[in-house]
């Protein structure tokens, strides 16, 4: 067997072990030494190609499928710096528990370290940001081999989708020639009586019956009891916390992508406004819990975690199946790596609700007040940012998609989103916080979909992956892109920075003065520029499902955002002690 031959039945046993292990998306950026997999993953009946031609880019966009579709997406580029592009988004699906296969094409190991051309060491390239690395063999024709390329299909695969998720980066070490033969019989298996070659079994950790007793006795006898959700993708689990909340009496302080706040479920108990009310130096000592039930990873909010970690008091029982150590107050009393919704219909069984009563009365007054006066959020003849969330919470469809850029847009979402009975999931990119590769992840969660999604994004984000709406053109994506431009950094305006007036500007405020509207041309995007709200509702209306990406760029003034905020916060924290005083 000739060695072109020989390469592509090694290739193609990887693939098709993948396929039978469950993958069924790749994305792709073009290169000559990954040529093999290229072909081969275009070529299988089972697989669909994305392709992506940046790398950084291909990266964040493969990150935000495998986000919505919560199981392993492959990623595969060429040799050298191509590899290194992936690294951003490698370090975000790490943080986030998002499962990626990274494969890199690279010179075999005659070509290394010799100057070869695209050649660099890639081996543990991504570090400790991977769950699993492989510098794997050179490709043979050998009963064995085959053998060993569909164990690393499958090792990979279980490696990828184990709790917690995360990447797994496999190099592949390719000789020339690189093109494989497509004429050889039985490349596939036979799709009627395929089987995995090998299966990862997945722990699954369960709460002993007497660790569940202990913990209901524990919340039965609390008068000061809260439930705090962070980000969790289990549509289970919604249900399952709302009858928890009801069976414990426990107000639910409900971060936006917890996704609580949105859906059939009762939302009776859900408290959309705790990151504003707490806020308030005399409203967080009011409304100080004793004991957190915490459900998935750390919310966004500010002063919640201010308010745990410099409270150790508070006692903090956290249910988190990633299993990560994901406890930033260093207050935990007791972590337990089990599925959130199982923790929540165990732990319902033996309460008896009472004695939180009194104080998950405060909670609902305080919210349902702030409730009451945010909807007069403006800005006089400015557009006000935080606004954009009260209009999309009346306009998203319903079964819809929401993902959300990091910095100003992530707290806005925070502090503005309320709830509603439409099916809304809200996105972000939490794990390292970055805002990079915005573009490109909010492209793979509708890539990934068949549902209207929207991207809400403010101007610098949006600039640091212009590339990536390269994508929605190469994969036919459609999208509405709401861009929040204040030109600049509008986040630092909230930060101590501020009050450094002499360099805040060029170092912070950073103001770059483009126009999205060629950038919409340049990648055959419809644009629009609204001056009102009104005008706002009757763009959206017209943008949401309709084809292609339609970018609606939103003007704001960030150097008089910062006291709107605050007054609206200051005006409604003072209502709502009124409203105490009376009770």
């Amino acid at each position: 067997m000739t060695e072109r031959d020989s390469l592509t039945k090694y290739a193609a046993g990887f693939i098709d072990e993948l396929a039978a292990q469950g993958i069924t998306d790749a994305v792709i950026s073009p290169g000559s030494r990954s040529t093999p997999f290229a072909i081969l993953f275009s070529e299988h009946p089972e697989v669909k190609t994305h392709l992506q031609i940046d790398e950084r880019s291909a990266a964040f966009y493969a990150l935000g499928m495998a986000k919505r579709l919560q199981r392993p997406i492959v990623l595969l580029c060429t040799s050298g710096t191509a590899a290194a592009n992936y690294f951003p988004a490698v370090v975000e699906a790490h943080y986030a528990n998002v499962p990626l296969i990274v494969l890199t094409a690279d010179r075999p190991h005659e070509l290394r370290d010799v100057g070869a051309p695209q050649a660099i060491n890639q081996n543990d390239m991504y570090g400790k940001y991977v769950k699993w690395f492989v510098d794997a063999a050179v490709p043979e024709d050998h009963p064995f081999m085959h053998r060993y390329a569909r164990t690393l299909a499958g090792r990979a695969y279980g490696q990828s989708a184990a709790k917690p998720m995360g990447p797994v980066h496999l190099n592949f070490p390719f000789r020339e020639p690189l093109v494989p033969n497509l004429e050889l019989p039985f490349l596939w298996r036979d799709e009627a009586t395929r089987e995995k070659h090998v299966v990862k079994g997945q722990a699954d950790m369960k709460i002993k019956t007497g660790e569940i007793s202990r913990l209901q006795q524990l919340v039965n006898g609390t008068k000061k009891g809260v439930i705090v959700c962070g980000e969790i993708q289990d549509p289970e689990y919604k249900e399952a916390a709302a009858a928890l909340a009801a069976a414990a009496g426990f107000p639910i302080l409900a971060d936006p992508l917890s996704n609580i706040r949105s859906g059939s479920h009762s939302k009776e108990l859900v408290i959309e406004h705790y990151d504003s009310i707490l806020k308030d130096e005399n409203l967080r000592e009011r409304l100080k819990p004793e004991l957190v039930i915490r459900l998935g990873a750390m919310p966004v909010s500010k002063p919640l975690f201010l308010m745990l970690r410099d409270s150790p008091e508070i006692y903090q029982i956290v249910a988190d199946q990633n299993g990560n150590w994901r406890d930033p107050t260093l207050s935990a009393a007791e972590l337990f790596s089990v599925n959130e919704a199982d923790f929540c219909r165990q732990l319902a069984g033996g309460l008896q609700a009472g004695e939180n009563e009194e104080y998950t009365s405060k909670w609902k007054t305080a919210n349902n007040k702030f409730r009451q006066y945010i909807s007069h959020a403006e800005e006089g003849s400015d557009l006000f940012e935080g606004r954009t969330f009260l209009e999309l919470m009346n306009l998203m469809p319903d079964d819809s998609q929401l993902f959300v850029g990091n910095s100003m847009p992530i707290r806005d979402a925070d502090t503005y989103l309320g709830i509603t009975d439409q099916n809304i999931t809200v996105y972000a990119n939490r794990g390292a916080n970055g805002i990079d590769g915005v573009v490109s992840s909010s492209l793979g969660v509708a890539a990934a979909s068949k549902t209207p999604t929207v991207l809400v994004i403010g101007d610098l984000s949006l600039y640091h992956d212009l590339n990536g709406l390269l994508g929605a053109k190469l994969n036919d994506i459609s999208m509405t892109i709401i861009l929040l431009n204040n030109d600049g950094g509008g986040i630092f305006s909230f930060l101590p920075q501020s009050s450094e007036e002499k360099h805040f500007e060029s170092l912070f405020g950073t103001p770059i003065g483009l126009d999205y509207r060629k950038a919409a041309d340049l990648y055959n995007a419809s644009y629009s520029k609204v001056a009102s709200w009104e005008q706002f509702r009757e763009t959206f209306k017209q943008s949401v499902g309709g084809s292609g990406i339609r970018l609606i760029e939103v003007p704001t003034n960030r150097h008089t955002r910062v006291k709107i905020h605050r007054d609206l916060l200051q005006f409604v924290s003072q209502e709502i002690m009124k409203e105490m005083k009376n009770d």
